[in-house]
């Protein structure tokens, strides 16, 4: 009975012992074969990641600039690798480290300031990756490639045509029009396009008395606004107010170059102007500003339909990819101090409350819901 009993233990044991061998191949055969497919990781850096570099996610604009190129280079096929800086300099500076160390073969970036990334982009051109600068023109770099963006001049061109006609300071007949000026960050390069653009219709009626600025604040450096920013805007133009309008003087105009440092200048015209609401200008049509426009707080934006943009640095990247010539219209306008970068220049639009509907909401950059 005892040898009977032995025998079917060991019977068990070696049943037992079957089974768990049986268990466990599949699972290493199954281990296996997927060590021989290549992650979405392995596959970019084989050669289809992009980098993308976004300065920051505190402006509308931004947020929509990335999201938009992301999907349109996600969609050609290519994998993204998309980064906001949080308009810390070192911080975009690690994350394209970063993109170059991963293998990205195209960098595309917008700078948060243009003469910060010297040395990371000499690691970029040492590994034979090409950098497409992003709306914001990176200076002082022989790694960058192309150049991506709107016309600047002519956004700044649309903003003082628009003021010249709205005042009809061609027909001023003796009558004096009270203007102010805020512009963007020191750091951007494309506020002396945008402002020099501007200047160049406004100037003349500067120059003549037709225009006067009370605050005798009209130099570029002086009218700047670190980092965009809508309170950096709003303080300043809160002290304007209490320095040179609390008496009554009536303000005509403002050129404000965006829409950030546009509604600094409304939210500071709220707290303490009672005089006739003044003309403002702005630039990328963000939400609020598009609603102010429509409830008369805000007089113009200039459009730049980020979608178009972001076409345009697809097919960039797409051509850079297969070896071949992208895409460009200008070669003569952006030098970055190591000479003139290619680049391919879309036209903004001046919008109005006249024309959102179309501009905005029938092209779809908006819902109508979203501008209520």
């Amino acid at each position: 009975m005892k040898k009977l009993i032995a025998l079917l233990l060991a019977l068990v044991m070696v049943l037992a012992m079957a089974a768990c061998s049986s268990s466990n191949t599949p699972a290493k055969a199954d281990t296996s074969a997927k060590a021989d497919e290549p992650t979405k990781s392995d596959a970019s850096d084989n050669s289809k990641l992009v980098g993308v570099a976004m300065p920051t996610k505190d402006l509308q604009r931004w947020n929509q600039d990335g999201e938009n190129m992301k999907a349109q280079l996600e969609a050609a096929g290519y994998d993204v690798d998309l980064q906001y800086g949080a308009n810390d300099i070192q911080t975009q500076v690690s994350q394209i480290e970063n993109m170059i160390a991963n293998g990205c073969k195209v960098l595309v970036v917008a700078s948060i300031d243009g003469d910060s990334l010297g040395t990371v982009l000499a690691q970029a051109k040492e590994a034979n990756v090409p950098v497409i600068a992003y709306d914001r023109l990176i200076m002082n770099s022989d790694a960058v490639s192309y150049y991506a963006t709107f016309d600047n001049w002519l956004v700044g061109v649309k903003q003082g045509e628009y003021i010249r006609d709205a005042l009809g300071l061609d027909n001023a007949d003796g009558k004096t029009f009270n203007i102010e000026f805020i512009t963007g960050d020191p750091g951007d390069n494309n506020i002396n396009f945008f402002f020099d653009g501007a200047m160049s219709i406004l100037q003349p009626y500067l120059d003549s008395g037709v225009l006067n600025c009370p605050s005798g604040q009209t130099e570029k450096t002086v009218v700047a606004t670190a980092n965009w920013a809508t309170d950096a805007a709003q303080s300043r133009f809160e002290s304007i107010l209490a320095s040179n309008y609390s008496d009554g003087t009536q303000l005509n105009a403002v050129l404000a170059s965006n829409d950030s440092t546009a509604l600094g200048v409304e939210n500071a015209l709220a707290a303490s102007y009672t005089g006739n609401y003044p003309i403002i200008t702005g630039q990328d049509c963000d939400v609020t500003n598009v609603v102010n426009m429509l409830a008369g707080k805000q007089s113009m934006s200039v459009f730049k339909d980020t979608r178009t943009l972001a076409t345009k640095v697809v097919e960039m990247v797409d051509a850079l990819m297969k070896g071949t010539e992208p895409p460009i219209n200008d070669t003569e306008t952006y030098d970055n101090g190591t000479g003139i970068i290619p680049s391919f220049l879309c036209e903004p639009v001046a919008c109005t409350s006249e024309n959102v509907q179309e501009l905005l909401v029938d092209s779809g950059y908006y819902t109508a819901d979203q501008l209520k």
